[in-house]
């Protein structure tokens, strides 16, 4: 998304920030008593902008800039109604979304939440959903029109691009008019991860498991006691393992949605394995396009000799490294059992950037305290790490690179430079795009906007 003004580009992100606030925004027009008092402020295309929306972008901006930026009402309102114009448009322009995007964005979604809060539970908390699903299928809503958004402003600035003149020239321009940003602190992360897997014998004990629970169902027992007994699902005390009506588009994995649309009326699926562990599904009910189902899910058990034994692996590696005896790249690629940086040398990639950098205060507390003392070239300590899907694992970090906080500086951050200009020319495009797009499409004020000064024509005659 574009910002609206410079100080927002050095405090905080746009885009999480609409992102953020859209869920509290959504969650919160769920509520009949919200859609009793709630005002119109615009309607641009089909999309809408409640009064309420822009309270919550106001308050998301200011805590996300800690205090730094404020933002009028109808700076706000001009800022939502540039992406409610470029989803609109996104939809005319036949946008394409699949549903594996989505999903992949609701997974990182997810985690990053769980990170800052705590866990699963905090989160649905914090933002008022009655359940993880529930949230699940608001952040898909979320995420879907921010992509429509992206791929609308990709489409319109996919042939800009700049030339290092005119990046001299935008460098030159900061500097004189003493508006030099400042570069937080960032480092560059290089990981090894060893995972410590449960036996064969286990696997088969869990499998078997799985299938006395099947054929004890089918012979009159209880689905939903077995799960309370017997499901490491952490929510199976509350919904004895029921998962509710799931569609095909709904945020599950796919070992998930593949067993339970397998199955007629009644039926339970033979035993599967998915990132989670092992499960059977039940199959209750039909709805639609719909599958109500429940599930147990059984997770293999690693011991403690296992958990020895991969400990003590990683610091082999680990002290041949020290040793010189192999680069640490080197290792990464040779040993490290992280599919999604063994290749690149162990090299994290930032998943709301997508670059290969992270702000040093920006990083999750358990990461920042483990590398926030290290030098440029040090190792961290072995240490524990388990995902939400029970994975189990040692890790060490190299600190690759890391940089301090400093005034911007054209030779030192030329690729930063290079994506600020680069940045300011897409949003000049985007800003012609628009001023055309506003003459094309049907927009309506609310009264209460109407007085409002905006940079580009929104009072315009609705057409």
């Amino acid at each position: 998304m574009m910002q609206f003004k410079t100080k927002i580009l050095k405090n905080t992100s746009i885009v999480f920030t609409f992102f953020l606030a859209s869920l509290t925004t959504l969650n919160a027009q769920n509520s009949e008593q919200t859609a009793k008092i709630d005002g119109v402020a615009v309607v641009v295309g089909k999309n809408i902008v409640l009064d309420s929306d822009i309270d919550k972008f106001k308050q998301e901006v200011e805590l996300r800039s800690e205090g730094k930026v404020k933002i009028s009402d109808c700076e706000m309102l001009e800022e939502l109604m540039q992406q409610k114009l470029l989803a609109h448009h996104a939809i005319i322009d036949s946008v394409t979304i699949s549903q594996s995007e989505i999903d992949s964005r609701v997974q990182r979604s997810i985690a990053f939440f769980t990170n800052e809060y705590g866990s699963e539970e905090k989160v649905v908390a914090a933002y008022g959903f009655n359940d993880i699903e529930d949230l699940k299928k608001e952040l898909g809503n979320v995420q879907k029109e921010n992509l429509l958004i992206e791929k609308e402003q990709q489409k319109i600035t996919e042939d800009i691009d700049v030339t290092p003149e005119e990046i001299r020239v935008y460098f030159k321009g900061l500097q004189d008019k003493k508006e030099l940003p400042e570069i937080p602190a960032e480092v560059q992360l290089e990981q090894i991860v060893l995972k410590a897997e449960p036996t064969k014998e286990e696997e088969e004990r869990v499998l078997n498991k799985l299938k006395e629970i099947k054929k004890e169902v089918e012979n009159g027992a209880s689905f939903k006691l077995k799960a309370i007994i017997n499901s490491d699902d952490p929510s199976v005390a509350q919904n004895g393992g029921n998962m509710g009506i799931i569609t095909k588009e709904t945020g599950f994995v796919k070992e998930f949605k593949e067993a339970a649309f397998s199955l007629d009326e009644g039926q339970i699926s033979e035993p599967f394995k998915s990132p989670f562990g092992y499960h059977i599904v039940y199959l209750s009910k039909i709805r639609g396009n719909g599958r109500e189902v429940s599930h147990i899910l059984i997770q293999p058990e690693i011991s403690d000799e296992k958990l020895k034994e991969t400990k003590e692996e990683i610091e082999k590696i680990v002290a041949d490294i020290k040793e010189g005896k192999i680069t640490f790249e080197e290792a990464a690629k040779k040993y490290s059992e992280d599919e999604e940086t063994k290749n690149s040398g162990g090299l994290l990639v930032n998943p709301y950037t997508q670059e290969t950098t992270f702000e040093l205060t920006r990083m999750p507390p358990d990461l920042f305290a483990r590398i926030s003392e290290l030098k440029k070239g040090d190792l961290s300590d072995v240490f524990y790490d388990e995902t939400r899907e029970g994975e189990k694992m040692y890790k060490v970090i190299f600190l690759k690179d890391k940089t301090e906080n400093h005034t911007a500086d054209l030779v030192k951050d030329y690729v930063r430079m290079q994506q600020f200009a680069l940045a300011k020319k897409k949003e000049e495009e985007v800003t012609k795009w628009t001023k055309q797009k506003i003459e094309e499409t049907y927009i309506k004020l609310g009264n209460d906007y109407k007085k409002c000064t905006f940079k580009k024509d929104w009072k315009k005659e609705s057409k």
